[in-house]
C-alpha cells in the first residue's frame, strides 16, 4: 500500500521546481493534493501532471503571507477532500543585496513570504488539528518546513533571506513543542537543488550527459519529504535535515559548548578577560565557517 493513501497533503509554491517535485512525489504514494502557487496557470499544470499520473487533488492559488487566503486553503482542502493531514512550507523567492544596499521594500517582501509565509498556513492548520484532536481524533498530522543552508550558517548577501530561513529553523521547534499533544510532528529540511532561485549558480548546473545522475535536481529531496510525511517517521519531530542529491545529513541546534562563572557574583570587564580563553579555547572565536557538508 501507498505510504500516504487516504491523506490530504498541501503543498505550497508547488507550480514549479521543488514545491512541484514534493507534490508529485507525494501524489504518487497515494496522497491527494491541494496546489498551491501564487500563479494559478502554474498550480494548475501542476495539478494536470499529478492527474495524468492517476493522482487526485485540485488547485488553490494565492499568497501564503496573506493570512486570511492561508485560512481558506486550510478549509479549501477540508471542504474539498474532507480532512488535512500534512502541509508542506515551501512557497518563496530571494531578492539579494548586502546588508548596506539592500531596501527596506527587498528586506520585507522575502521575510514576509518566507517567514510569515510559513507560520499563516501553520497558523491555521494547527488550529484545525488542535480542535479535532480535543474532539477525540488521533489522526497523525505533518509539517514539513523548508529552510535553506543560507538560514543555517548565514549566507553573505541574504540578510532578508537567510535571516527569514533562521526563523523558520526555530519556527519549527516552537510548533514541534506546540503542537506535539496534538498528534502533530513538524520538521524542517533544507534543499541543495537547482530551483528558480539557484538556477544562476554554478554549483547547480544539469550534468551534460543525460545518462549521468542529476545531483542537484530538485525531485532528490522529494522521497525525504514523502517519508517524513508517512508513519514511517512518526518518532522524527522538530529536527533539522539538509537534504539532496543521494544525501542526507542531520543538523543539530546550537548547543552549550563551554561555560564560565564567576563565584564573587557580577562580572567585571577585568574578569572576563582575565578568563576569556577558558570561553574560547579550542575553536576560533571569529566569523564561524560556512562550513556546508560535502555533497
Amino acid at each position: 500500500m501507498a505510504l500516504l493513501s487516504g491523506r490530504v497533503a498541501i503543498v505550497t509554491g508547488a507550480g514549479s521546481g521543488l514545491g512541484r517535485e514534493h507534490a508529485l512525489a507525494l501524489a504518487a504514494d497515494g496522497a491527494t493534493l491541494v496546489v498551491n502557487d501564487l500563479d494559478e496557470d502554474r498550480a494548475a499544470a501542476t495539478l494536470t501532471e499529478i492527474e495524468s499520473a492517476g493522482g487526485k487533488g485540485s488547485v488553490c492559488a494565492g499568497s501564503v503571507s496573506d493570512w486570511t487566503r492561508s485560512g481558506e486553503m486550510v478549509q479549501h482542502a477540508i471542504d474539498r477532500h474532507g480532512d488535512l493531514d500534512i502541509l508542506v512550507n515551501n512557497a518563496g523567492f530571494t531578492r539579494d543585496a548586502m546588508s548596506f544596499s539592500m531596501t527596506e521594500e527587498q528586506f520585507d517582501q522575502v521575510v514576509e513570504v518566507h517567514l510569515k509565509g510559513h507560520f499563516a498556513p501553520s497558523h491555521h492548520a494547527g488550529a484545525y488539528w488542535r480542535n479535532q484532536a480535543k474532539a477525540g481524533s488521533d489522526r497523525p498530522r505533518r509539517i514539513i518546513n523548508t529552510a535553506s543552508e543560507s538560514g543555517i550558517f548565514g549566507g553573505a548577501g541574504q540578510g532578508n533571506y537567510a535571516s527569514a530561513k533562521g526563523g523558520i529553523l526555530t519556527m519549527t521547534l516552537v510548533l514541534a513543542r506546540e503542537l506535539q499533544k496534538y498528534h502533530t510532528t513538524v520538521n524542517v529540511i533544507a534543499p541543495r537543488a537547482r530551483t528558480g532561485i539557484t538556477a544562476d549558480a554554478g554549483w547547480a548546473a544539469a550534468p551534460e550527459n543525460p545518462d549521468e545522475f542529476d545531483r542537484f535536481h530538485p525531485g532528490n529531496a522529494s522521497p525525504f519529504v514523502v517519508w517524513l510525511a508517512s508513519d514511517e517517521a512518526a518518532h522524527v519531530n522538530g529536527q533539522c535535515f539538509i537534504v539532496g542529491s543521494n544525501v542526507v545529513v542531520r543538523m543539530r541546534r546550537y548547543t552549550a559548548i563551554a561555560e564560565i562563572r564567576n563565584d564573587a557574583g557580577r562580572w567585571t570587564t577585568d574578569a572576563l578577560t582575565d578568563r576569556s580563553e577558558e570561553l574560547l579555547t579550542g575553536w576560533e572565536p571569529g566569523v564561524p565557517s560556512f562550513d556546508q557538508p560535502t555533497f
